[in-house]
């Protein structure tokens, strides 16, 4: 987990390809609109409101988080679906602290290892201009209020009650990937 443009979508698809972790992916689900260069079924399932609804009448939401943003309410959430059976392996999944103490609470104490990734405001307000100018209809209101939202969301208080009390600066990708990547074999073990 991260603020907005820490880097951590990157390291996430390089871990998910290290054959020394063996790390299955959980994709989340999601009402917002698919940004340029995103796959459904890749970053995230891509549903309307209806779709959220009928998953949440049939008790497949472990965990969800709404955004009133400026183009609407945007829902993330993870679903218990087919893909996902914490019997059969070790998953991988980018989320929030809350949404971290969600999962914690439905899958158990000890399931789940908390990774966060973190880059100063500066270097990650730059990266995060950069990302939304490569969009045909750049969301720059959009991408404000999520920077100012990530200061909330990640907030000491947020880390400290969904229990995370290490982190891992992205100031160089190759050794933050390196000491996220040695951390995740030695809680595998």
């Amino acid at each position: 987990m991260g603020k907005s443009a820490t880097g951590k979508d990157t390291i996430y698809k390089r871990l998910l390809t290290d054959p020394d972790l063996n790390l299955n992916k959980i994709v989340t689900y999601t009402t917002r609109p698919i940004r340029a260069g995103e796959k459904p079924g890749e970053e995230y399932f891509f549903i309307d409101e209806a779709e959220a609804d009928r998953l949440a009448s049939l008790g497949k939401i472990v965990e969800m988080r709404a955004y009133n943003t400026v183009h609407g309410v945007w829902k993330y959430m993870t679903v218990e679906d087919e893909s996902l059976d914490v019997s059969k392996g070790n998953f991988l999944v980018i989320g929030t602290p809350e949404s971290f103490r969600q999962c914690r609470e439905h899958f158990g104490e000890g399931v789940m290892v908390p990774v966060l990734v973190t880059v100063d405001d500066g270097a990650r307000l730059e990266r995060a201009l950069k990302r939304e100018r490569k969009q045909a209809n750049p969301k720059y209101e959009e991408m404000c209020r999520r920077f100012l939202a990530d200061a909330k969301d990640f907030s000491a208080e947020k880390l400290a009650e969904a229990g995370i009390d290490s982190s891992f600066e992205n100031v160089d990708l190759e050794t933050c990937y390196k000491e996220i990547a040695a951390f995740i074999k030695a809680n595998l073990e």
